[in-house]
């Protein structure tokens, strides 16, 4: 009996063990990058007018899943594009993106699925960056719509009025005998 409690009773739980060491040490790394946060987000304010042109490059070069993860970060797509997510990670980490050397770090260890919390920490500070300059790019096409809109609009007012002429009166309607019933028809 010594020896089942001892060998491979152990051994069977760190089969079926639901928190392994990869799980701990993903949840440790995203103890310590919350306690972080507030440095990066400081440190993102300070550097957000020289990031912005760099994350927009980077941006404007990744795929289209990634796209849609930046404009809205959702667990579930970390799981679907991890190799995707783990790139976007490399790339910020190269122009030295506020946060993205830990994440990325932790996210090629432990995956992305592990560390989601920070990935989309730093994900929601890139797209903050990225909406603005998508806004302004929607702002002044949406301006030029808005003004050919109301000539256009003119334009079938003016033909609308034209076409709302009154109507020809109706012709007169004839004496017309009244019809007979079909009781008072003629007996031929």
């Amino acid at each position: 009996m010594g020896y089942w409690k001892a060998k491979v009773l152990p051994k069977i739980k760190q089969i079926f063990d639901k928190n392994g060491p990869k799980k701990t040490a993903a949840a440790e790394a995203c103890k310590s990058f919350d306690e972080a946060k507030e440095e990066y987000s400081k440190e993102f304010e300070e550097k957000k007018t020289e990031l912005q042109p760099k994350v927009v490059e980077i941006y404007e070069a990744a795929a289209v899943e990634i796209k849609s993860l930046v404009k809205e970060p959702k667990g579930a797509g970390l799981k679907k594009n991890s190799e995707g997510v783990q790139k976007f990670l490399d790339e910020l980490v190269k122009i030295e993106f506020p946060g993205s050397k830990g994440v990325s770090e932790a996210s090629s260890n432990f995956g992305p699925s592990y560390v989601s919390g920070p990935i989309l920490f730093v994900l929601e500070k890139v797209s903050s960056l990225i909406v603005t300059e998508d806004n302004k790019k929607e702002e002044e096409p949406a301006a030029a719509d808005a003004t050919e809109e109301v000539e256009v609009k003119e334009k079938e007012i003016v033909i609308e009025a034209k076409e709302e002429e009154p109507p020809a009166p109706a012709p007169p309607v004839a004496d017309v005998a009244p019809m007979l019933k079909v009781e008072d028809a003629p007996k031929a």
